[in-house]
């Protein structure tokens, strides 16, 4: 190959990349991009291949700025209850799933919906009818609360006298007895039982992940719990091996987990694992810090209280799980050392919190380039939205979540007090107030596939779904939302040559099947991806 020809053309289809100019050609050389324009033919020698787009898109990789890749291709070989709400087809999965595991000491997975049970609490009853002789633990869909059987409690010593834990919640009947739902910290009373997953089970779980993701277009993304505690399953083995033993292909960005159990004295620790765990394609500079929980069990950290059945206000604002004022200095502290925060607030006094610690850690340091963000924003203050813009903190966006279903009808809505209903997943003001932008699916919290949040965060509404568009004033353009899902997590990732498609930048590319700016926005989520290259390299399609 003459240093004059590219290795790789693609021709003949539009090219998308967030702010620059039309192109329907793009040449590569030695994995990053060559050119970009219309006719690249001069570039074309004899060894060169040519990917005929004809008239499909072209596109930057995605990049996931809030997955947990390695726990979902975990899932991926346990009992599945994902992609359906149908109660006797979780008892049948289940059923099925013991049934062809016979060697199996407990029976594990997850994946079910709340909106399956009335008001979101499972019973033990059900899972006995099917499996009455092996404990059954099961995650919900957020993983914020876990379904399991009478032997699971039996095993755990869960009775009508054992109290809530500080952090979570054992669902009750009235007489007191716990009903088989464990919400939050509850989940650890049951799942430190499980038997261990082992480091050969993690791996195997990335190798999963990885091809699972690269299908749907995705090259690199930021998993939002390495070196986990509290409860949650470290995953850090899985990618140590895979970057020390090359084959991961993706580029991946661990956010180390904050122990919500101790303090500043974990910090010179996740300095060491900063260092342990960069090598190669994986770097870990990013620190998660879990603020609160979720809507639905009513443990997100709300500003205004929660209500009751009936309409009527409780004394429940949520949990916060980090102190906010204790926050603050442990925010300054991490980005003094350089590393990047990355918070779960889902309610919108867990999002003060986190800008709050923020504007702290901007007025001890000054504004470094640590690129802080927020994720999932299920509810935001209007006070807060130009806040993300003046502090520099990225909005995470998970737009899967925004828009009519039963989990967010039936048990989000009705609970929470009518002037945060219309605060829900304000994407549309949070751009239109100049905040940076980026896309995550929280998978296996929902699914990894892009397009499927793109759809939403267009629409407003599921594909197919029959219902009216949720808070549509708050819909986001097409190129907006690729571009989030683009440069947008590009730049949280701080993988400055990646995410957009201009000469320099790494050649992580993406052929659709169509292009989706020449279909009408009600079929955004038919879009597949046909083709995914990292650094020149083909790593799904043909």
């Amino acid at each position: 190959m003459s240093r004059d020809h590219a290795d790789l053309i693609f021709a003949g289809g539009p090219v998308f990349s967030a702010g620059a100019g039309p192109a329907t050609s793009v040449a590569v050389r030695g994995g990053r991009i060559l050119a970009v324009g219309d006719d690249l033919s001069g570039l074309r020698g004899p060894a060169t291949e040519v990917v005929d787009l004809a008239g499909r898109l072209l596109l930057p990789g995605f990049q996931d700025a809030h997955v947990h890749a390695v726990m979902g291709g975990v899932e991926l070989n346990q009992c599945d209850l994902t992609e359906t709400t149908d109660l006797d087809e979780y008892l049948r999965r289940v059923a099925a799933y013991a049934a062809a595991h016979p060697e199996l000491e407990w029976i594990s997975g997850g994946g079910w919906s709340m909106e399956s049970f009335p008001a979101g609490v499972p019973a033990k009853e059900l899972l006995d009818r099917v499996v009455p002789d092996r404990p059954v633990y099961l995650i919900n869909r957020d993983h914020h609360g876990a379904w399991v059987n009478s032997r699971a409690l039996e095993l755990a010593g869960i009775t009508a006298g054992t109290p809530d834990p500080a952090h979570g919640r054992i669902d009750r009947n009235p007489d007191g007895s716990p009903a088989g739902g464990l919400q939050e910290g509850a989940m650890e009373l049951v799942g430190d039982l499980l038997p261990e997953v082992t480091t050969a089970d993690r791996i195997a779980g990335l190798r999963r992940a990885q091809a699972l993701l690269h299908s749907l277009g995705v090259t690199a993304w930021q998993d939002a719990m390495v070196c986990a505690t509290n409860g949650y399953p470290d995953v850090a083995d899985a990618y140590l091996a895979a970057a020390t033993g090359g084959w991961l292909t993706a580029t991946v960005v661990g956010a180390l987990w904050w122990d919500r159990d101790s303090g500043a004295e974990q910090i010179p620790e996740l300095l060491a694992k900063r260092e342990r765990f960069s090598v190669g394609r994986l770097r870990c500079d990013s620190v998660k810090l879990m603020l609160d929980g979720v809507a639905e069990n009513f443990t997100a950290a709300m500003t205004e209280p929660y209500r009751d059945a009936c309409g009527c206000a409780t004394t429940n604002r949520g949990l916060s799980f980090i102190d906010p004022v204790s926050l603050k200095d442990f925010v300054t502290e991490l980005d003094a050392h350089g590393f990047q925060v990355h918070f779960h607030a889902l309610g919108d006094r867990a999002v003060r919190d986190g800008l709050d610690a923020v504007a702290a850690a901007r007025a001890a340091n000054g504004f470094r380039d640590t690129r802080p963000h927020l994720a999932h924003l299920q509810v935001v203050h209007p006070d807060d939205v130009p806040r993300f813009r003046a502090l520099g903190a990225t909005a995470n966006l998970q737009a899967l979540w925004a828009s009519h279903e039963p989990q967010m009808d039936d048990l989000t809505i009705p609970f929470l007090d009518p002037a945060l209903v219309d605060r829900q997943y304000p994407f549309g003001d949070l751009w239109r107030s100049g905040a940076h932008l980026a896309c995550g699916s929280d998978w296996p919290v929902s699914t990894p596939d892009p397009w499927q949040a793109i759809h939403v965060a267009v629409n407003r509404a599921h594909h197919g779904s029959g219902l009216g568009p949720f808070l549509p004033g708050q819909r986001l353009d097409l190129a907006t939302a690729l571009a989030a899902y683009t440069a947008g997590s590009a730049y949280v990732n701080r993988l400055d040559d990646t995410g957009t498609v201009r000469p320099g930048n790494r050649a992580d590319l993406v052929v659709l099947d169509r292009d989706p700016f020449a279909a009408p926005p009600d079929e955004i989520a038919a879009t597949r991806v046909a083709m995914t290259f990292v650094d020149g390299d083909l790593v799904h399609g043909a």
